[in-house]
């Protein structure tokens, strides 16, 4: 983990980390490091660290799994808003567990009781991510998640003050966010939703409703931004080729603060996206798997490494920290420079990368990460207001190398 994002790291850059549970009953995927320990806190810390000797930036995604789990995992029965068994009886969803990939175990519905203590374990970890040196944490409350459980009335069949209701509905997310803010304050936390996602058994009566109310009520806390995930991407799958950031697009004319739009993105589909002005910066996650130079192959205009599928969700070096940088030598302002695409070596080690393949972060958990976005836009000049100082000169491109 360690190499893999000190690769990644760059100059006015901005990592979201993988998915990082936030207790060890909302860690539903085996080898997820948490933060929910000060031995993880101080695995955390040597990553952020390097993330800043590289003048980068980076937040903690904030994770509860919720009926996403197995018990096999963490050795809890899964939890919900509601118990919903054609979740675990469908074939399709698999979970990661350390028997290999398979169908969740049968959850239950949560308590009233129980869910302050859920708050508090958010609002725990965000204390931790702040003790590890990140610069903000992320909430994840997409792709059928904890708080998207509570969201989407596909799911949520309560009938107490967290069920019926759109405003019942939303309660639990705005009570994580506000315990999330009495942490960082508002301009250090961001929220990540899917609006209309279909991804981990997902659905709503009227999914429009749903998150322009969400949206609308996200703008009392002065968020450094809302990370939109596209409904063109089921999971890590393009769905709807040719369909552009029709999310984004529209939660920009009722969220006040910055948009960070994430799903099916390419270099040009992505500038026209910030130049447009459905989001104010657009996330990668698959090309920057591929690519840990990708920032200066945008802002260059130089070929990408194409991503391997079968190492995504894997537990070796293999397809995290194996992929080559771009060399370039010569006059590259004049675009007169030689450049070699290193290759990847039989044994998954890059011509181009001196380190050994199982580099890991001590204490900090057994996956290697991948779920990170680098951002990037023309108007990441204005994160000053969410940084507290001025990259300016390192954002003058479109892209932060």
């Amino acid at each position: 983990m360690l190499e893999y994002y000190t690769q990644r790291a760059s100059q006015g850059g901005l990592i979201v980390s993988e998915a990082t549970p936030i207790s060890i009953a909302g860690a539903g995927w085996f080898g997820a490091p948490g933060l929910y320990s000060d031995e993880q806190v101080a695995g955390w810390r040597r990553i952020t660290n390097a993330v800043h000797e590289k003048r980068g930036y980076m937040f903690s995604q904030l994770w509860h799994t919720g009926r996403a789990s197995h018990v096999a995992t963490n050795g809890i029965t899964p939890v919900s808003s509601s118990v919903n068994p054609e979740y675990w009886q469908d074939p399709t969803i698999q979970e990661s567990t350390p028997h290999g990939w398979q169908q969740p175990s049968p959850h239950r519905a949560l308590d009233i009781r129980e869910i302050p203590g859920i708050v508090e374990d958010y609002r725990k970890a965000a204390e931790r991510a702040k003790a590890a040196g990140f610069d903000g944490v992320e909430l994840h409350a997409g792709n059928g998640y904890l708080p998207d459980q509570f969201l989407q009335d596909g799911i949520n069949k309560r009938t107490d003050m967290y069920g019926g209701s759109i405003e019942n509905r939303s309660r639990f997310l705005l009570q994580v966010i506000d315990a999330m803010v009495s942490v960082w304050g508002g301009n250090r936390v961001a929220v990540r939703i899917a609006p209309s996602g279909t991804w981990n058994g997902v659905s709503d009566s009227d999914p429009l409703a749903l998150f322009d109310y969400v949206a609308k009520q996200l703008n009392r806390f002065g968020l450094a931004y809302l990370h939109i995930i596209e409904p063109r991407i089921k999971g890590n799958v393009l769905i709807a080729e040719g369909q552009g950031p029709i999310a984004a697009a529209r939660l920009r004319k009722i969220f006040t603060e910055k948009i960070i739009a994430a799903g099916g993105f390419e270099p040009d589909t992505a500038e026209a996206a910030v130049q447009e002005g459905s989001a104010d910066l657009v996330a990668f996650g698959r090309h920057f798997v591929a690519n840990p130079d990708l920032p200066k192959r945008i802002r260059l205009a130089l070929p990408l490494n194409a991503y391997d599928r079968d190492t995504f969700y894997t537990f070796d070096a293999r397809g995290y920290i194996d992929y080559p940088f771009y060399e370039i030598t010569g006059d590259t302002s004049t675009r007169n420079g030689v450049a070699r695409v290193p290759t990847r070596s039989s044994n998954g080690a890059s011509e181009c990368i001196r380190t050994a393949a199982n580099a890991t972060a001590a204490n900090a958990g057994r996956r290697r990460a991948y779920h990170v976005a680098n951002l990037f836009s023309s108007g990441l000049r204005d994160s000053q207001r969410m940084h507290g100082e001025d990259r300016e000169e390192s954002n003058r491109n479109k892209c932060a190398d």
